[in-house]
């Protein structure tokens, strides 16, 4: 992760600057608004980063960076009402939770509004300028900063560029058909995102902040800064956000997992993850496993059910146990072909690893970043929102992957023989082998990035020099 910079604004001091962060209650953004976090305090510029009080334990301990990384960074958990669950779809089909469970999720996001103003509140009399950056799916919770003289406005955007360019409809972005948002978005949050969108650029004129860089996405982030340009506004792509970690910070069983992989061969292994909201049916999963064994290849299966809204209630009552076929585990383990891990693993830990030479993905924006920034050819299998797009992206574009189901399929079961042919394309084949030369010619690109005098690096400065000028 980022080192100590030295303020790049000569004129003043940045220790006038406060930064806020908000992020959106879902892991995948609150972990790119924290490693965010690390990058701006890394320039000795103070930083607090607010949530709900299980969102913030949350984040903290499944954080790869190391301890005084986190304890330079304010965090502000505050105590907000547990939503009662709804219940489940039990289509056998099934690859995500219900709508409702994301409607929860967004109606808790509400009551942060009255403890957030209340802290900027108490944070602007004592700063030349409060800097609030927040999730653009939190405008609501952060509107009424445009009462303080002091402050300014940032909306940090957790999806791809082009996924924001072709959404808006604005500019052709080349991945030929776009999967229309209305099935991609429960239709409650489509519009709840469009109002969110018109306050953050209507009411405050905010700046943005985008995960992505130039290497992976560069003619879009061209194409938005001149759109904005002409509205006196600029734009700033900080990705990648998280490169490098900590092993010193693993847990035994995590070392456990990285000790399996040191014994396997240099790009043998395929690594299996849904990411932090899907809940796989166990029909699903049955097809998944008999696959991964037709498929012949080594593999780590991360396997847990989607993220609960409040983590301590999960612990108090309990989670549903992912089902796979009988004595699948143990056959798996036995002959040294696989490992399904039920608990939270280390993504980024995984993907660097020499021994992983593909990735099996519902292909979330901070999946696919990570992904590309280690070389890592991806297996696409979206579920929602912004990922059929991104699958797109990955597969047709950037040519960094294959695809184990069309988004046109999403209604289906993803059969065994669909899911071991894309595993052996993409680990065992010809065609295999050009995507992973692509995506380590990629990841080089991105690795200069984020030296010094690179893109990335390049806009960290310039996000900061700003801030404090």
């Amino acid at each position: 992760m980022a080192t100590s910079h030295e303020n790049p604004s000569p004129s003043s001091s940045s220790s006038s600057v406060v930064v806020v962060m908000v992020p959106y209650l879902a892991q995948s953004h609150l972990n790119q608004l924290l490693q965010f976090a690390h990058v701006v305090s890394s320039y000795n510029i103070p930083v607090h980063y607010v949530s709900s009080t299980p969102q913030i334990s949350q984040v903290k301990s499944r954080a790869l960076n190391p301890l005084h990384q986190l304890t330079k960074i304010h965090f502000h958990g505050y105590e907000i009402p547990t939503l009662p669950s709804l219940p489940q779809t039990t289509d056998p089909c099934s690859k995500t939770n219900n709508p409702e469970d994301e409607i929860r999720r967004n109606k808790a996001s509400k009551h942060l509004r009255e403890p957030v103003t209340a802290l900027l509140r108490s944070l602007s009399p004592n700063a030349r300028r409060l800097v609030v950056v927040y999730d653009v799916l939190m405008s609501w919770v952060v509107q009424d900063v445009v009462s303080l003289p002091n402050s300014e406005c940032y909306s940090f955007h957790c999806v791809s560029v082009s996924f924001g360019l072709a959404a808006s409809q604005k500019f052709n972005v080349p991945i030929g058909h776009f999967p229309s948002l209305e099935s991609c978005y429960p239709a409650f949050l489509l519009d709840d995102i469009a109002s969110q969108l018109k306050l953050s650029t209507s009411d405050f004129k905010a700046q943005s902040v985008h995960n992505s860089c130039r290497a992976i996405e560069g003619s879009s982030i061209e194409l938005l800064a001149n759109d904005q340009s002409k509205l006196n506004q600029k734009i700033w792509a900080v990705g990648p956000l998280q490169t490098t970690t900590d092993s010193k910070v693993l847990r035994d069983e995590d070392k456990c997992l990285l000790e399996w992989l040191d014994e396997q061969e240099a790009k043998s292994v395929l690594y299996i993850s849904f990411g932090t909201v899907t809940t796989l049916s166990d029909e699903q999963i049955k097809e998944i496993a008999l696959g991964l064994e037709q498929s012949g290849v080594k593999f780590i299966w991360a396997l847990r059910d989607g993220d609960e809204l409040d983590d301590l209630r999960n612990e108090k009552e309990g989670r549903r146990s992912s089902q796979v076929p009988d004595g699948f585990e143990e056959r798996m383990r036995g002959m040294g072909m696989g490992m399904v891990v039920r608990t939270w693993v280390p993504q980024v830990k995984i993907l660097e690893h020499p021994s992983t030479g593909g990735f099996m993905s519902h292909c979330g924006w901070n999946s696919c970043m990570e992904s590309i920034a280690m070389g890592v050819p991806i297996a696409t299998w979206p579920m929602q929102s912004d990922q059929p797009f991104n699958a797109l992206l990955i597969t047709r574009v950037l040519k960094v992957g294959v695809a184990v189901m069309e988004w046109e399929q999403r209604d289906e079961l993803v059969t065994s023989s669909m899911i071991s042919g894309a595993v052996r394309k993409i680990m065992a084949s010809e065609e295999g082998d050009e995507i992973r030369k692509r995506a380590v010619e990629m990841a080089e690109a991105v690795k200069r990035s984020v030296e010094d005098g690179g893109d990335c690096r390049l806009e960290w400065d310039s996000f900061i020099a700003h801030i404090t000028r």
